[in-house]
């Protein structure tokens, strides 16, 4: 299954739920739903600076990877983003693709 970098910050509601829930129980509340969608939750962790939270999940496809952060972002208490992770193999196969293509650079 593919793997995302799930990032994700809170507003200022969200984080008041946050320090009422306690960061378990949103684990679990993201666990149960990356499990709903066919996911598995590899790992999470809340963190400082931009990203509040960041968690690297597996689901079957990116439609799936797209309904569970839309799921989330449509609170309005969350701004989730996805970004799609790369395997070693994923990318030896581009590297071999890449050497069959041109490009020419604007103004080259």
């Amino acid at each position: 299954m593919p793997k995302y970098l799930i990032s994700a910050s809170y507003t200022s509601d969200g984080v008041k739920g946050l320090m009422a829930d306690g960061g378990s129980a949103r684990i679990a509340e993201a666990t149960a739903l990356i499990s709903a969608a066919g996911g598995k939750l590899e790992s999470m962790y809340f963190a400082f600076g931009s990203d509040d939270l960041v968690g690297i999940v597996e689901v079957p496809d990116s439609v799936t990877a797209l309904a569970v952060v839309g799921v989330v972002s449509s609170s309005g208490r969350v701004s989730a983003r996805l970004t799609p992770l790369i395997t070693p193999e994923e990318m030896d196969a581009a590297a071999t693709k890449s050497k069959s293509l041109t490009y020419r650079a604007p103004g080259a």
